[in-house]
């Protein structure tokens, strides 16, 4: 299945308690499991002022989904045509 980036602009993200990341990531998980298996979560990257997220789903239109159902914004959904790495210059 494709892999995504998805863009979350978030005032203050950087700042978001740990607790408030749990129940986020909890809303999180019940969206997914409502969706089915055609999304996954990877993992997120939270900066000042953005949440960068990693997801992999069978089409964007599943990943906009999970984001109108979970209230989450996605300002940007990017679907990754390529992973390089250091060990990509070898």
């Amino acid at each position: 299945m494709p892999k995504y980036v998805i863009e979350r602009g978030i005032p203050g993200a950087g700042n978001i308690s740990p607790a408030d990341l749990k129940s986020i990531s909890q809303k999180s998980n019940q969206v997914l499991s409502e969706l089915g298996p055609g999304i996954q979560w990877v993992q997120s990257y939270v900066t000042d002022d953005k949440i960068y997220c990693i997801y992999i789903a069978s089409d964007k239109e599943t990943v906009l989904e999970h984001a109108k159902k979970g209230g989450f914004p996605a300002d940007s959904v990017s679907e990754v045509h390529r992973i390089i790495d250091p060990t990509t210059a070898e």
